[in-house]
């Protein structure tokens, strides 16, 4: 039997498990062990258990539960609150003002925390009642929420690049610093959209009333230095580790000690806060260490048959396509996927394929962590079942109907576009960074 009907065999098994409801770490863990057995006898449940030592052996992994555990913190104390309510009274006599401080407070969610439903969930249910009482355009905003924490996998501490990291053996630092342009490029683009649009249609992002806009500076600087303890958590969490005096496990063991202080510091550190967060950063990190359990032996079993070089060759010698054909077909496929799948599924699914053959075909792999990444936020937006469309629509106020929702996207999802389109035809966006930090 060929490489190639093996790979596909195991593809096409793997879908239909996924088909069935089967949880995604389970259908896949369960084809690359199944296939390992039938292809290399008893011997090859090695694989499997190989790839399991490998994970329990990979240091890194410790950053998982202490950046998860940071991020609940910061949001179940509230602490993300004051950060709203210092861009509230900041840039409400902006037009648009309220809007360009939803996306700005997204990418300092993004910094706490690292996913996108955090943001999602903070956004929808802090910043969205707000914005629609103030008279701004509900299928706007509601586009502003689901852009602005789409953010959340690119900016670091982003938890979708430490599981690209672990699966395509790369440095988590690296590619952190690497999506740290791009991210900001695309909330500035965002910001420049929304700007741009509230002039030209300015009933869209009404200025906040006179009454509200004229208080004390005292009471702004108050307001200000309470939204930015999140960004100093940050500060005191990156520096030491982009200066080289902390390992990235430390620095994440100091962003969330860092976190759990400053909540008890403000009074906002109580037993259910406290159990809430524990739960949920044991919970998400039990799944992603399932998942990359799953991928590791199924990529394994990938790795062993040498299927990588065989297809290279159907697409290079026998259909003629060029590196840049075949990435952007990588591309598609992601978008395709992105509208009934995860971003974590997505990556585990296609990993052990496109991964070494981003590699063979002389891509840096840095470079298509970042191009991943944006591709999924893209997916997680793009109707009919897109990931995000459907997180919005439960959480969002009744009078915001799914429609609203599909339609409040095509601008954002088409900027994300663009930006992706930059990041392709200038690859130094994402390297520039990390090749000046990392000399």
């Amino acid at each position: 039997m060929s490489h190639e009907l093996i790979a596909t065999l195991m593809f096409s098994g793997m879908m239909l498990m996924l088909l069935t409801g089967q949880r995604v770490f389970g259908a896949i863990g369960f084809i690359g062990a199944l296939a390992a057995v039938l292809l290399w006898g008893t011997g090859g449940v090695e694989i499997p258990f190989s790839s399991a030592m490998k994970l329990m052996k990979w240091y890194p992994l410790l950053t998982l539960p202490m950046f998860i555990f940071m991020g609940y913190v910061l949001s179940e104390s509230k602490i993300a609150d004051d950060l709203y309510k210092m861009f509230h009274v900041w840039m409400g006599p902006v037009r648009g003002g309220l809007a360009i401080g939803t996306i700005l407070l997204m990418v300092l969610i993004s910094a706490m925390n690292g996913l996108s439903v955090a943001g999602m969930a903070i956004g929808s249910t802090i910043a969205l009642p707000e914005l629609l009482r103030r008279g701004y355009d509900k299928i706007m905003v509601t586009g502003v929420v689901q852009a602005g924490s789409s953010l959340g996998i690119l900016v670091p501490p982003s938890v979708v690049l430490v599981l690209y990291a672990m699966i395509a053996r790369q440095p988590v630092g690296q590619l952190w610093l690497a999506g740290v342009l791009p991210g900001l490029l695309m909330a500035t683009m965002f910001i420049i959209y929304i700007y741009v649009r509230c002039r030209i249609q300015p009933h869209l992002g009404p200025i906040l009333p006179a009454e509200e806009r004229n208080i004390p500076m005292s009471e702004k600087l108050r307001l200000l230095r309470a939204g930015l303890l999140p960004l100093g958590i940050f500060f005191v969490m990156m520096f030491p580790f982009v200066k080289g005096y902390t390992s990235l496990v430390e620095s994440s063991a100091i962003g969330a000690l860092a976190a759990f202080f400053a909540a008890i510091l403000k009074g906002r550190m109580n037993r259910e806060v406290f159990e809430v967060s524990v739960r949920q950063t044991m919970a998400i990190s039990c799944m992603f260490m399932w998942i990359i359990l799953a991928a590791l032996g199924f990529g394994a079993v990938f790795d062993g048959l040498g299927a990588v070089k065989a297809i290279d060759h159907l697409f290079t010698d026998q259909l003629g396509l060029s590196p840049w054909m075949i990435l952007i077909l990588m591309q598609l496929s992601f978008l395709l996927m992105g509208t009934f799948l995860d971003d974590t599924a997505m990556l585990v699914i296609v990993a052990p394929l496109y991964v070494p053959l981003v590699g063979v075909l002389g891509f840096d792999l840095i470079w298509y962590g970042v191009l991943y990444t944006i591709t999924t936020q893209i997916a997680y937006m793009t109707p009919p079942f897109g990931y995000n469309l459907f997180l919005m629509r439960a959480m969002a106020p009744p009078e915001i109907g799914l429609m609203d929702i599909y339609r409040s996207i095509i601008p954002f999802a088409l900027i994300m576009v663009v930006a992706l389109g930059l990041v392709m035809v200038f690859p130094q966006i994402a390297l520039w960074l990390p090749g000046y930090v990392y000399n």
